[in-house]
């Protein structure tokens, strides 16, 4: 690995550690401004101003902002993410109990849409003009634009209520046989990946196209390459770079649509614990659900830069 390429990881990483602490300021600062809090949530309406300032000090909400803020980065950068205010209970353990399912839901969502995407961009590139091109194009576009809770209500409408075919709801707690395991998968991944597929092929169709236009490409035309071999042996390679954006672009959507569509088919994931958490004015929990969804968000996008750094050539070989 030459310098220039080490000196470019390291510019990458820093500037994702940089980005994930201007994130945690803005997450601390939008969570501060919430209107209510824990204290006046437990009490409700009737309690007495007395008793309201005795819980905030007991919860720490009288200490000013910027010593709450450096305590809860210094908890954070040490993994100690602080105490439930709702249910008294680690926040980590609160976490830990749904990240599984999160993640689970995500790699199924992949798994299940990534080939699908990078198998529809690459055809429609290699067929561009065609009428496969242009349906793929248009179903596409029509699928982004509609939004995720309305295909989520669609889906429900036709497959739960009038064909019965799936479950209006996902419970992963009556799961004991793969099928149903299917059956409480399918209404949230077939919603993630609609959107999910139409925006990752798009941005593969594109980023192959932008090869297949390249001198080069002309070159090996010229040479007698043979389709097939052309888009395998010299776009492609080329194409990693643009693509691995592409596919992490696309799935970081998991980490905001994945919020709704949690909600809608009542998922315990971490999406759904931290709307309760909202609704609870649970701060320290809606705090590190929204890092975590950041932290992700910046790894994927991070790792993506990676490979398109490392895959280039020009920079393999200076």
């Amino acid at each position: 690995m030459n310098g220039l390429l080490l000196r470019l990881l390291v510019q990458r990483v820093g500037l994702a550690c940089l980005s994930l602490l201007a994130v945690s300021l803005v997450v601390f600062a939008i969570t501060g401004i919430l209107p209510g809090d824990a204290a006046q949530e437990q009490l409700g309406q009737e309690a007495t101003p007395e008793a309201l300032a005795a819980l905030r000090a007991q919860m720490g909400l009288d200490v000013p902002a910027h010593k709450r803020y450096l305590h809860w980065l210094f908890g954070l950068a040490h993994g100690d993410l602080g105490t439930s205010s709702a249910t008294q209970l680690p926040v980590s353990e609160l976490i830990a109990s749904r990240l599984p399912n999160s993640l689970l839901l995500a790699a199924v969502t992949a798994l299940f849409s990534v080939p699908i995407a990078l198998t529809l961009g690459i055809s429609a590139a290699v067929w561009r003009g065609s009428w496969f091109d242009r349906a793929a194009a248009t179903g596409a576009v029509a699928v982004v634009s509609v939004p995720e809770f309305l295909v989520a209500t669609l889906a429900v409408l036709v497959f739960a209520v009038h064909l019965r075919w799936l479950p209006a709801l996902s419970y992963l707690s009556s799961v004991d046989s793969l099928g149903q395991l299917l059956r409480a998968f399918a209404m949230p991944v077939l919603t993630l990946s609609c959107v999910i597929v139409a925006q990752m092929m798009r941005m593969t169709r594109a980023a192959v196209i932008d090869q297949l236009e390249a001198p080069y490409i002309e070159m090996v035309r010229l040479k007698g390459a043979s389709p097939l071999r052309t888009v395998l042996a010299h776009a492609l390679p080329n194409a990693v770079g643009p693509i691995a954006n592409a596919v992490a672009l696309s799935l970081s959507y998991l980490l905001g649509g994945v919020i709704i569509v949690e909600t809608i088919f009542n998922y315990p994931g971490i999406a759904k614990l931290m709307v309760d958490g909202v609704t609870q004015r649970d701060i320290p929990l809606v705090q590190s659900c929204a890092m975590l969804f950041c932290a992700g968000y910046l790894a994927l996008v991070t790792a993506a830069d990676l490979c398109g750094i490392v895959a280039n050539p020009r920079l393999r070989h200076r």
